[in-house]
């Protein structure tokens, strides 16, 4: 055990014993989520480094504050990625806060989401007792659950020290196509390619300026996005021109994110087939139809998380105006008793004392 870990396992014994809040952070670059920011920060960044790699087996292994850049730095010189393009809003990102938020880019649709990738996790529990779960390999389902559950967990459960991921090679060939479409035809022709043998990636769809355009991402073998290009038809992009729009997308750094202005950016999770929601404007819309991004004022929140419930989604209120609003709703939609009951059963096991990023997920635990 290295004294960068062992110094992090006094404090949280520490912090147990007296009861004290401590608020888990690597980089920093996601403190603007979640619902508050509460007790000493407790820096995992000095627990860094790639433990384990073995690209002949598509697993590597990191400790939680690696710097997200510098995995997918290792893995590319590999030909190897995240596919699911964790977002990072900025330098700093970490590998543990990646798997803590479970926040997924722009590909999420296609190729799965950050809990499909994590094979294993250690971590801290809020008594000081370090833990494994999982392992290296897909097979080993030992615990497999566990490991799942940490992600999106926002730390409330555990602090992770070090997490094996499944990584995945970059696809051989990549293709942008554009095509000038509404909202609904944008849903309709989305879903009626979701059912056929196409390379879909990823999709874009935003009314910019008047111009309501759909981007279509394919990734795949060179022969499959070939025929997909020509089936599909629209103008097809420069790739070494659109490849950095994709990234700005990632991490909500497009223009239509940027012109937010004094509003509230929500973040609204629904299926891929629900039609055309009443909202106060035009969403961007991304997953095929399953996430929409939507710039609202204070006070649309009962409208938004009606307009996602009615089709059977979630509303979350990601960025509010402001560094961190103070106001009184909640950030995450609110729990259903017997998922609540879960919650705060799995939060008793994990951290009796309830030290770890109190109030960050839900106001109460």
């Amino acid at each position: 055990m290295n004294s960068a870990l062992q110094l992090i396992m006094d404090r949280v014994r520490a912090a147990a014993a007296s009861g004290a809040p401590l608020r888990i952070r690597g980089g920093g670059s996601k403190d603007f989520y979640g619902q508050t920011l509460q007790g000493e920060v407790l820096d995992v960044t000095p627990l860094a480094g790639i433990t384990s790699y073995e690209p002949t087996e598509l697993v590597v292994t990191a400790r939680a504050g690696t710097p997200l850049a510098e995995l997918e730095a290792l893995l590319a010189e590999r030909g190897q990625c995240l596919p699911f393009e964790p977002p990072r809003f900025g330098p700093g990102a970490t590998v543990g806060g990646m798997v803590a938020a479970g926040l997924s880019g722009p590909a999420r649709a296609s190729v799965g989401a950050v809990r499909d990738y994590v094979l294993g996790v250690t971590l801290l529990n809020g008594k000081g007792e370090l833990l494994t779960f999982g392992g290296q390999v897909m097979k080993n389902v030992a615990g497999y659950d566990v490991s799942r559950l940490m992600v999106g967990a926002m730390g409330t459960l555990g602090l992770l020290t070090e997490i094996s991921l499944k990584v995945l090679p970059v696809a051989p060939a990549e293709a942008t196509l554009k095509f000038g479409m509404s909202q609904s035809e944008a849903l309709a022709r989305l879903n009626r390619w979701g059912g056929q043998p196409l390379p879909l990636n990823a999709s874009c769809w935003v009314d910019d300026a008047g111009a309501p355009t759909l981007y279509l991402r394919l990734r795949g073998a060179v022969a499959a996005v070939e025929a997909a290009c020509k089936t599909l038809g629209g103008e097809r992009q420069d790739q070494a021109a659109v490849a950095p729009d994709w990234t700005l997308c990632r991490d909500q750094q497009l223009p239509w994110f940027q012109a937010r202005g004094e509003r509230d950016l929500w973040r609204l999770s629904v299926p891929q087939t629900a039609p055309v929601l009443d909202l106060p404007e035009p969403p961007l819309v991304e997953w095929h139809g399953a996430q929409r991004w939507v710039r609202a004022a204070a006070g649309e929140a009962q409208r938004l998380r009606d307009a996602a419930a009615a089709v059977g989604g979630t509303a979350t209120l990601f960025i509010a105006n402001g560094a961190r609003s103070s106001r009184a709703e909640g950030r995450f939609d609110p729990l259903k008793p017997p998922l609540d009951r879960i919650h705060r059963q799995l939060k008793k096991e994990f951290d009796p004392a309830g030290i770890f990023n109190r109030g960050r997920l839900y106001p109460d635990f």
